[in-house]
């Protein structure tokens, strides 16, 4: 494999699209309300893609480096697992893809706010930094959130409230309430993404000492966990739709929950945590498939 395929493999394109749902929605909601920007939200989608190429390159350095990626791990292999990358390429490539997002970041910043709002700007500035924080930090180092099962919650600030409410409000310079609702949905899929993926590796991740909620929560009750995470996002959608009339032709974003609720019952019958690895490509693009019907509804 060339460098360059080696270097794809590690961005893990596959992951993308679930990254850029709440910034499509969150754009959704600033085009209903006349306030949509093509410079925002072509600097959000690239600051939010750069985001999580970070992640996934901090995300196999730092399973990589700690024993995690080995042969009983079921997924696809990984770049430094499999020799593609060395540990110090991946660190070259996060110094990087850090400094190219923090660049992106400071120019959606600007562009956004320009130089009359100085709160907004500043607070703007540290959620970035944050995030590419929490990108690094979700495996990396001693300390790394995802060994001590925090994960589901990082994933539920960046991917929902802040993806969805922090996108609208760069468009919008104001905070409404019901966006938090598509918010919600966002950010519990998203998690859903994740607790599969950790569904699967529960066994090999509980031998390397990744102590993820599913290896806490045991076969049995991450499988209720994950029916609250799919049906609280349905839900959230649900009470969405009825108190925003306004918004009436985006439900045909819910189409997206029939193969949903059918994952659901596979989930349920599925005994073999290998088995599960095809349904994290089905969450995701169904998560992504939402926030794209959730715009085109606004097109009627």
């Amino acid at each position: 494999m060339t460098r360059v395929k080696a270097w794809v493999s590690a961005a893990r394109l596959r992951t993308l699209p679930l990254s850029i749902s709440g910034i499509i929605v969150g754009s959704a909601l600033a085009y209903n309300a006349g306030v949509f920007r093509w410079d925002i939200c072509i600097l959000a989608l690239l600051a939010t893609l750069g985001f999580q190429i970070l992640s996934n390159f901090a995300n196999d350095y730092g399973d990589g480096v700690k024993g995690t990626d080995n042969h009983e791990r079921i997924g696809p292999a990984r770049a430094m697992q499999s020799g593609l990358l060395t540990a110090k390429q991946l660190k070259n490539g996060m110094a990087f893809t850090t400094m190219l997002t923090l660049l992106i970041s400071i120019a959606l910043i600007y562009t956004a706010f320009g130089s009359t709002h100085f709160l907004q700007s500043v607070l703007f500035f540290v959620l970035g930094l944050l995030a590419i924080l929490a990108a690094i930090k979700y495996t990396v180092g001693k300390g790394a959130y995802g060994y001590r099962g925090l994960g589901d919650f990082f994933v539920f600030i960046f991917f929902g409230l802040v993806s969805v409410v922090g996108t609208y409000y760069l468009y919008a310079v104001e905070f409404k309430t019901v966006v938090l609702l598509p918010a919600i949905t966002i950010g519990l899929l998203s998690i859903a993404v994740l607790n599969l993926n950790n569904m699967r590796d529960r066994l090999s991740d509980a031998r390397a000492n990744k102590n993820t909620l599913a290896v806490a929560l045991g076969a049995k009750n991450v499988k209720y966990y994950h029916y609250f995470l799919i049906i609280g996002a349905f839900t959230s959608s649900l009470v969405f739709f009825q108190i925003t009339q306004t918004y009436k032709w985006s439900a045909v974003a819910f189409l997206v929950f029939i193969p949903l609720f059918k994952h659901l019952i596979y989930v349920a019958k599925n005994e073999s945590p290998a088995l599960l690895d095809p349904e994290l490509k089905k969450v995701a693009l169904s998560t992504f498939f939402f926030s794209l019907l959730f715009t085109v509804g606004f097109l009627f």
